[in-house]
């Protein structure tokens, strides 16, 4: 095995297949520069015009700036530079408006780990695989939806797979037979970055619940209104589904929400599901053009300072969890759970 070759083995198990990949671009892309710096300049002959007069020079094409990509490939798709018309390397992060919330230091993913931890879900479902990292998170029986993974993970529960929109899975009869008949325990909701779907996604989910059931959605807390833009300007992208949160509080004051401060992009606990529930059915066409306005985002700025969300260790460390899984183990009744909500609302 080459150099080259054993070096990247060694980076794949210790960084990823996704950062190694990223750093071999990066590589190539250096190197491709320096060797035009160093390779001497031709010297043939111009050929002549009708006149005798070699053609003018043609002047030397300038690179795009940021703001010039991000307008000529903003039309590309909903996320704006997708795959085939990202620009090598990507965009450089710039923002107009700075951070400005305390970082907590803990990842998503953190938080979703031991929520599998305290809960012990026997049913797991979520919208958003990409390559599995969350998925790898789960030893409960499973159902998965993404219309475009690529699982580069070994996955260690009894999953099952669909190569998915949301909207088709929820549409496609049995979509749920592969938990034979109970409700879900534990979903998270981290597919299409954009408000509409997220609430349509979260009203579908919620069907699916069991009275002590979590959702988590992903990515409601951008960290300034340009993360929160529709069409991708970052490299970290919230999208505009912080929206759901006021369409949620409006329209649903008998959830539970807890906004929790986590990186990148926050997330989202929302407890004292009510499968019955069709109330946001029946308000999201009239709050379509809100959650579908669009760009430019601008985010309220106690949203962006994480002015009232919640700190991981207070939610986590929480002995409400233990009270949930022992009501939902002997199947409580919803009503059982009242208090248990009252207390994580006083969680801080």
């Amino acid at each position: 095995m080459s150099i080259r070759s054993t070096v990247g083995a060694k980076l794949r198990d210790t960084i990823g297949r996704s950062r190694t990949e990223q750093l071999r671009r990066q590589e190539v892309a250096v190197r491709a520069g320096l060797a035009r710096r160093l390779a001497p300049q031709a010297t043939a002959v111009p050929a002549t015009t009708g006149v005798g007069k070699p053609p003018a020079p043609k002047p030397a094409r300038r690179p795009m700036t940021r703001q010039q990509t991000i307008e000529a490939l903003g039309h590309a798709g909903v996320e704006g530079l997708g795959a085939g018309s990202k620009p090598p390397g990507g965009l450089k992060w710039a923002s107009p408006d700075p951070f400005q919330h305390t970082s907590s230091g803990v990842h998503k993913h953190h938080l979703l780990a031991t929520m599998h931890d305290l809960l012990q879900p026997r049913t797991y479902f979520e919208i958003g695989v990409d390559q599995g990292q969350s998925l790898t998170l789960s030893s409960a029986r499973t159902i998965a939806v993404d219309p475009a993974y690529r699982i580069t993970r070994s996955i260690q529960c009894d999953v099952r797979t669909f190569l998915l929109t949301s909207d088709d899975f929820f549409a496609k009869p049995g979509s749920f037979d592969h938990f034979d008949g109970r409700p879900a325990d534990l979903a998270f909701i981290d597919g299409m970055h954009l408000a509409e779907f997220v609430i349509r996604d979260f009203m579908n989910a919620e069907k699916h619940m069991s009275p002590g059931g979590v959702i988590i959605l992903d990515d409601m807390l951008p960290r300034n209104s340009l993360e929160a833009q529709r069409i991708r300007r970052t490299t970290s992208w919230a999208g505009d589904v912080y929206k759901v949160h006021d369409v949620l509080r409006r329209h649903r004051p008998d959830l539970t929400i807890l906004p929790v401060n986590t990186e990148p992009t926050g997330s989202y606990l929302v407890v004292g599901l009510d499968p019955t529930s069709t109330v946001l059915d029946e308000v999201y066409d009239a709050e379509l053009p809100r959650l579908s306005a669009p760009d430019p985002q601008t985010v309220d700025a106690d949203w962006l300072r994480r002015t009232d969300a919640y700190a991981p260790s207070a939610i986590l460390s929480s002995p409400v969890w233990g009270e949930l899984r022992a009501l939902r183990d002997r199947d409580a009744a919803a009503s059982a759970y009242t208090e248990l909500w009252k207390q994580l609302r006083e969680t801080r």
